[in-house]
């Protein structure tokens, strides 16, 4: 398995030899499809009971754990020219970042809601999105924009059990996987690409696959 310094270099490469796309002027993109099967099972972290307690929260959905990122290492010539931008969210819900896992292309914005009845924090240390929300109330929402790739891991100071990751790529090709484990990647122009599969900091090894023209390539992984 590929280390966590690892995957952000895969992240941030840009055009090479991983990526040869096709030279065929009138090449249609394809699309890459396939599972991720995790040979291990994904364990919340233990939730320390806190002055907030009048109950148990709702505990994180498994399933949202079980959900991985697939992605092409490198992106194909072209994939610059047009910059997408947006915003998404990631909420704070029965102490709980949700999703659990973001995946998005520079200049997206996350926002963080605080759909908690007492205050929150959210911050990170990465080197691709450094920042301190501070602490705020209940119904309160602040906002990032991450313009540098790279793998940001997401903590709130009052709550330690608490974290997320977003996965910020210098381009398109990447997709989450369903709840069953399945993915897919469009519009992918035809070529060949090396493509990885992320679960909570693990990566395979790069596996190579040939996107035929206006075609379906199918590629599976095994995380362990």
């Amino acid at each position: 398995m590929a280390s966590t310094g690892l995957v952000v270099s895969a992240i941030v490469t840009l055009v090479a030899g991983g990526a040869r796309p096709s030279t065929t002027a009138a090449a249609r993109p394809g699309s890459i499809r396939g599972h991720v099967d995790l040979q291990r099972t994904p364990v919340p972290a233990a939730r320390r009971p806190g002055v907030s307690d009048l109950g148990a929260p709702a505990p994180r959905d498994l399933p949202d754990l079980l959900r991985s990122v697939v992605y092409l290492e490198s992106a194909p010539r072209g994939a610059f020219e047009t910059s997408e931008t947006g915003r998404v969210v990631m909420d704070q819900h029965n102490e709980t970042f949700v999703p659990h896992v973001l995946a998005i292309m520079t200049g997206t914005s996350v926002d963080f809601p605080n759909s908690d009845p007492f205050y929150h924090n959210v911050f990170s240390l990465s080197k691709a999105g450094r920042f301190d929300l501070g602490r705020y109330a209940a119904g309160r929402s602040k906002s990032v924009r991450f313009d540098k790739p790279g793998i940001v891991r997401v903590f709130c100071d009052i709550h330690s059990h608490m974290n997320a990751y977003i996965l910020v790529f210098s381009h398109p090709f990447f997709a989450l996987t369903n709840a069953d484990g399945r993915y897919g990647i469009d519009r992918v122009p035809a070529g060949t690409y090396n493509v990885i599969a992320w679960n909570e900091g693990t990566a395979s090894e790069p596996q190579s696959v040939m996107v035929p023209d206006g075609g379906i390539a199918e590629l599976d992984f095994q995380l362990r």
